[in-house]
């Protein structure tokens, strides 16, 4: 029999992945916006991501979606331990997309929509990091139900994880524009890269350090044999990705690889999420064949998984052809 379990990890991963590139840049532009005053490149920033910003929280939804579907254990377990930042987030979100539409069409108050956009993606930023930090540093529960206090997410490691996600989107951002501007504006985002990308360095050992110390279980896994040899070129590809984009910064000759190394970056960042925790779903306790539905009903979704997941994927290959060019000041939208 298939393991419809095994294929929906691999679904919902994809989508979180998917998710944290995209929306990831796209919040990135926001957390970026202190960094240039001139009114006419803040317009340039917003407009590079105007087309395909709300199609990027499609993945969300999918991640979401696909959790509920096929293991609804997990579902209610974090929603429970997480209520209060995911709420929180969601709020974040909603002031960010209204920030969005308003900020082009308003004059006198266009300062409070920057307000907006700027708090709203930098609060959403820190709470996916203190949603990050939480689900790393495990879930209590009782026969698989929830059963830790309400403020269990709020620690210092958390707040760690949540300035991560921070600079990492930043960075991303960062990236970004580097790709889709020109002149002063690309010029200010390669001198602001390298210093994000030490900091986000600082920020992946620091999390590296923190959780093989306080979770012996994932200490053995990283630290013994053959288990050692396997994991070691993640490390080594980290300090050869920010390398790369030390370098490609200096030499200033290819816009496009700062954003392809960060992205590599990223992906490494989420192998090694995956790596520790496997095949606990909810860790530290509940795997992932615990916690699943039962296959009739995972296998109903994944019937509608496999019709939409190809439509959203062209969709969104098609808008990104279309705006592929470069976003100057002074122009209204894309050539």
């Amino acid at each position: 029999m298939i393991d419809l379990s095994l294929i929906w990890v691999g679904i919902i991963g994809l989508g979180v992945m998917i998710y944290v590139v995209m929306d990831g840049f796209d919040l990135g532009i926001g957390i970026m916006f202190p960094f240039i005053k001139n009114s006419q490149e803040r317009d340039v920033m917003m407009n590079t991501v105007a087309p395909v910003w709300d199609g990027n929280e499609t993945w969300m939804v999918l991640g979401g979606a696909g959790l509920y579907a096929a293991f609804p254990l997990v579902y209610s377990t974090v929603l429970s331990a997480l209520y209060l930042p995911i709420i929180f987030m969601v709020i974040a979100l909603i002031f960010r997309g209204v920030a969005f539409e308003f900020r082009f069409k308003a004059h006198r108050t266009k300062y409070l929509w920057d307000l907006a956009f700027i708090w709203g993606s930098v609060l959403t930023s820190f709470l996916q990091g203190i949603i990050l930090g939480a689900y790393i540093q495990g879930i209590k529960t009782t026969n698989g139900i929830f059963s830790g206090g309400s403020l269990d997410w709020l620690t210092p490691f958390t707040f760690f994880t949540g300035i991560g996600v921070v600079v990492m989107y930043a960075t991303l951002g960062c990236g970004w524009l580097i790709l889709k501007t020109e002149k002063g504006l690309q010029q200010r985002m390669y001198e602001l890269m390298p210093k994000l990308i030490i900091a986000l360095l600082i920020i992946f050992g620091g999390v590296s350090l923190y959780t093989p110390l306080t979770h012996p279980e994932i200490a053995d896994r990283w630290f013994s044999l053959p288990n050692l040899f396997y994991f070691s070129p993640v490390p080594i590809l980290v300090l050869l990705f920010v390398g790369l984009i030390l370098s490609a910064c200096k030499k200033q000759n290819h816009d496009l690889k700062p954003f392809v190394y960060t992205l590599a970056l990223v992906f490494l960042a989420f192998t090694g999420f995956v790596i520790s925790l496997w095949p606990y779903i909810i860790p530290p306790s509940v795997t992932i064949w615990q916690a699943a539905a039962p296959h009739s009903s995972q296998m109903f979704a994944l019937v509608g998984a496999l019709i939409l997941i190809p439509i959203i994927i062209a969709y969104t290959i098609v808008s990104y052809w279309v705006f592929r060019d470069k976003v100057r000041v002074g122009d209204e939208g894309y050539h």
